[in-house]
């Protein structure tokens, strides 16, 4: 994939979206864990050139797929090139319709004689065990409800107006309208592919032609964990929904802004390590290191998942004795990372956010 920057450089309109295009769609593979085969990049890297037509090459991939079936069940290479021929042609078209059918209509497209479903409203109800949750799941929309949820969600963005708004407000707006499209998940494989691609053909209707797309082929794994992070809770372990991670993601995308996008930080269990402190002396300015960082994301992991852990069980679990648990459990709260609620017993340790 990297290949394909020559394009970029060489600065030719044509071969430069036909690049961009590529990237974006062998990007969006990874997904659901998928890696296109290099008979994929090699037909990719010949339509760029204006060799053949993206018709030509989705005939390609179809006829290796004849010639050379697939026999382990296992193996998605098949689904990662024809999807990613798909998606390339379907960014090449400057057309689009902000409706329920259009979205739909990619999904068809994108998996028609992949899934039997392809371009259906799922019928059953579906959890999925997800990384960045540490194994729980988001609630999906329930299947009977799918279709009027899709419709009433698309109704209420076409009635908002976003005369007056920043910027900011532009794509913390966006960012909430995608997060519950994607959630209804009407799709029951390929709905994170489709929400995606729906998303970019939606931004260049609201005027957004210069977006960064090539974001959605270096972070397309960031950009569904955020999308994770937007629709799930889970009050009862101070747990709640957040769509700041999504609106980092397109920060970058439509403003070229930089923040950093890492899928770690996105965990729900997460502990964001503790600074070097800056200590003026003498006019100057000294870096103290913090040698004990590791261990305190350690002790506040267990604080995350037992408040009422002991200062014993803290010892015992990390095999350090009471007495060097206790300064790290000073250093904390002089940090103001956590606070202590209630007695020495009975009581129970605060993270503080």
């Amino acid at each position: 994939m990297d290949n394909f920057d020559e394009y970029l450089r060489q600065g030719e309109p044509d071969k430069a979206d036909k690049a961009k295009a590529w990237k974006t769609a062998i990007g969006l593979q990874q997904v659901d864990g998928l890696k296109p085969s290099d008979y994929l990049i090699e037909t990719a890297r010949q339509n760029i050139e204006g060799d053949i037509t993206i018709e030509e090459a989705k005939q390609r991939i179809d006829s290796y797929y004849k010639q050379h079936p697939v026999k382990d069940a296992e193996n998605r290479t098949e689904e990662a090139d024809k999807v990613s021929v798909r998606v390339a042609e379907i960014l090449g078209e400057q057309t689009f319709t902000f409706s329920p059918a259009e979205y739909l209509t990619i999904h068809r497209r994108l998996f028609g004689g992949i899934y039997k479903h392809a371009g259906k409203i799922r019928d059953y109800n579906i959890t999925k065990q997800e990384w960045v949750l540490d194994g729980e799941t988001v609630l999906y929309g329930s299947a009977e409800s799918l279709k009027a949820t899709l419709e009433h969600d698309f109704q209420q963005e076409k009635q908002f107006s976003y005369q007056g708004l920043s910027q900011q407000e532009t794509i913390e707006h966006i960012a909430r309208f995608i997060s519950y499209l994607w959630q209804i998940h009407i799709f029951g494989e390929g709905n994170t592919r489709t929400t995606a691609i729906f998303l970019i053909k939606y931004l260049r209707k609201l005027g957004f032609t210069e977006a960064n797309n090539d974001l959605f082929a270096e972070y397309s794994w960031y950009f569904r964990n955020a999308l994770v992070r937007a629709n799930y809770e889970d009050l009862s372990k101070g747990i709640t929904k957040t769509d700041k991670f999504l609106i980092r993601f397109l920060l970058n995308l439509l403003l070229k802004e930089n923040h950093s996008l890492k899928n770690r930080e996105m965990h729900v269990h997460y502990v964001a390590p503790i600074k070097d402190a800056v200590e003026k002396k003498g006019g100057q300015k000294k870096v103290v290191r913090k040698g004990g960082q590791k261990r305190w994301s350690e002790v506040l992991e267990l604080i995350k998942e037992k408040p009422e852990i002991t200062r014993s069980e803290l010892s015992e679990k990390l095999g350090i004795n009471p007495s060097a648990i206790q300064k790290h459990i000073q250093k904390l709260k002089a940090e103001g990372k956590i606070e202590r609620v209630g007695a020495d017993k009975g009581g129970h340790w605060k993270i503080v956010e």
